[in-house]
């Protein structure tokens, strides 16, 4: 046998071998799709017999009791008037709520402020969790520009039973040195 005949005998098998792992790297493909549906309802990350909204549904949520929110609203040496748009309203521990304040520059001139939230009681603070806050970041108003800003929070459904109202208070400041000066 000439070496010419063994390299392509040698190229005949690696091909033979290649086509069967290629056809096996189809065939496990091909397998993941159900099996990863199985361990996704094994684990409990999404049942594929339930609709999206039935998945979707939280359960975390304390329907047995009723948290009073109330809104209140400062400025710091800013002249910017303030205000949420609601007062207060009642959360059942565990539920998505969604409140919005409005916030107005008064000034003729840009103006960032910066919000600090407070918690009346101080240890209701622990207990809520706020998942979109003004509060995360600076805000900046052109002068006389009126903003809505939104505030989505839950609140833990461990929060101790004998704490009935929660006062979620944010006091606006001037963030030092965002002016800018004549130059």
């Amino acid at each position: 046998m000439s070496t010419a005949d063994s390299i392509v005998s040698a190229n005949r098998l690696l091909l033979r071998k290649l086509l069967v792992v290629s056809v096996l790297m189809f065939g496990f493909a091909f397998a993941l799709v159900p099996f990863y549906e199985k361990i996704c309802e094994v684990a409990g990350l999404r049942d594929i017999f339930r609709s999206d909204e039935v998945a979707a549904k939280n359960t975390q949520v304390d329907m047995s009791r009723s948290v009073a929110v109330e809104f209140d609203s400062n400025t710091q040496r800013l002249a910017w008037t303030f205000r949420p748009l609601a007062s207060g309203l009642a959360a059942h521990p565990g539920a998505v709520m969604h409140v919005e304040y409005e916030v107005r520059n008064t000034l003729d001139r840009p103006v960032t402020g910066q919000a600090v939230p407070s918690y009346g009681p101080q240890l209701a603070g622990q207990y809520f969790r706020k998942l979109e806050c003004f509060c995360f970041q600076q805000q900046t108003l052109a002068p006389g520009e009126v903003r809505r800003m939104p505030v989505v929070f839950v609140i833990d459904p461990n929060l101790p039973k004998d704490i009935g109202t929660i006062t979620l208070s944010y006091t606006f400041f001037e963030v030092a040195g965002t002016q800018k000066r004549p130059g």
